[in-house]
């Protein structure tokens, strides 16, 4: 396969084009220590796109992004163009790629490193071991449904107006990822919802149900209101495996699982599409912290979700687990040095920049790979 394997890296704005750097330097090292290759473009997405493009994403990125193999995905936004309408914001790009790739189901993994426990703002007893796997849905919901607006109603009143809507369709192809998941991991699931007051959550509840009793009885299946696993996350984390959910709580209870962690810049994620007839996806790779504009530029952000993005490729997209298995061992050891950014920074610990962590986990690859 050398030389078949396709990525295009999206760096975006903020701190993207910092951690995705570091990501280069690991493509280069695969090919130098493991002759393992891959043919790489780069392409602008978010502000960086509409400063030189004037748009957060051209139909020309949105090609190369359909054609490649894998998608690496770095961060968009910034207040710089925080004045522009909804439909011209950065995020706007990133939107596009996962509605025109058709990236239904978004993997978010909540994984506290043992070496990272205090780190946790809840107690360590809580946290220690975690490892949870949230699958969002992610094209569908209140963020895509139609009607959406804001209407002028006169005398100064106005409407804001979004539409919650799923299809049984919509909930079984994602709800099938995370059953196949849950198979290779504690085999439980808990579906998540509001079905409680709305009939959108209650369908959910229902043909995940359906789903379960037809194709995957010997999973365990339980189900629990949004704002009830909301409290559990910090209550009593360990008892999840995966949880599925829609878009718009899967947006929230993702960034709650990954603060259960001690910092998002630790943690990937995956969006992947549905397998064509060959049984490849397409897929999205990107950490989940933000663009941290206010850190841009100054060597300081933490690569290790950007990197670990890529491992989660390695996985999904390209088979080669055991490279993805020996980038996680390498982060895993360098962080029991001591070694650590400025977002997971503790007492006694080593304080280092962007680019000597990743000379660090490179460092520690070579013992591995030796």
């Amino acid at each position: 396969m050398a030389g078949t394997r396709s990525l295009l890296l999206l760096p975006g704005d903020g701190i993207g084009p910092e951690v995705m750097r570091q990501v280069r330097r690991y493509i280069d090292w695969m090919a130098r220590k493991r002759g393992i290759e891959f043919t790489v473009e780069e392409g602008l997405v978010g502000g960086a796109a509409i400063d030189a493009q004037g748009v957060p994403l051209t139909d020309a990125t949105l090609e190369k992004a359909k054609a490649a193999d894998a998608v690496l995905f770095g961060a968009v936004g910034g207040p710089k163009w925080d004045g522009l309408g909804f439909d011209m914001r950065p995020e706007a790009g990133l939107l596009r790629l996962r509605k025109e790739l058709d990236l239904f189901a978004n993997l978010r993994p909540a994984k506290v490193f043992d070496a990272l426990v205090d780190a946790s703002s809840l107690k360590p007893d809580i946290v220690r071991g975690l490892d949870v796997m949230i699958v969002r849905e992610l094209t569908g919901g209140i963020y895509f449904g139609e009607p959406r607006g804001i209407e002028d109603l006169g005398n100064g009143q106005r409407r804001g107006v979004n539409t919650q809507v799923y299809t049984t369709a919509e909930i079984h192809r994602v709800a099938r990822i995370a059953f196949e998941l849950a198979r290779k991991r504690g085999n439980k699931v808990c579906s998540v919802e509001k079905g409680n007051v709305m009939e959108s959550g209650l369908l959910w509840r229902q043909e995940v149900t359906a789903l379960h009793r037809a194709e995957y009885g010997d999973v365990e299946l339980s189900h629990m209101l949004a704002d009830a696993c909301s409290m559990q996350l910090v209550r009593n984390p360990g008892q999840f495996d995966v949880i599925v959910t829609d878009n718009l709580f899967g947006d929230m209870l993702s960034d709650e699982a990954a603060m259960l962690t001690g910092s998002i810049g630790m943690l990937p994620s995956a969006s992947l599409g549905a397998p064509d007839a060959d049984g490849k996806r397409r897929a999205l790779y990107e950490p989940v912290h933000g663009s941290a504009p206010d850190i841009a530029g100054r060597d300081m952000a933490n690569p290790i979700a950007m990197l670990l993005s890529l491992g989660m490729a390695l996985r999904w997209s390209f088979d080669l687990h055991t490279e993805a298995d020996m980038l996680e061992q390498a982060v895993q050891n360098v962080l029991r040095t001591g070694m650590r950014t400025s977002d997971i920074m503790q007492p006694g610990m080593a304080r280092c920049s962007t680019s000597v962590m990743a000379d660090t986990i490179l460092r520690e690859l070579d013992k591995l790979a030796a």
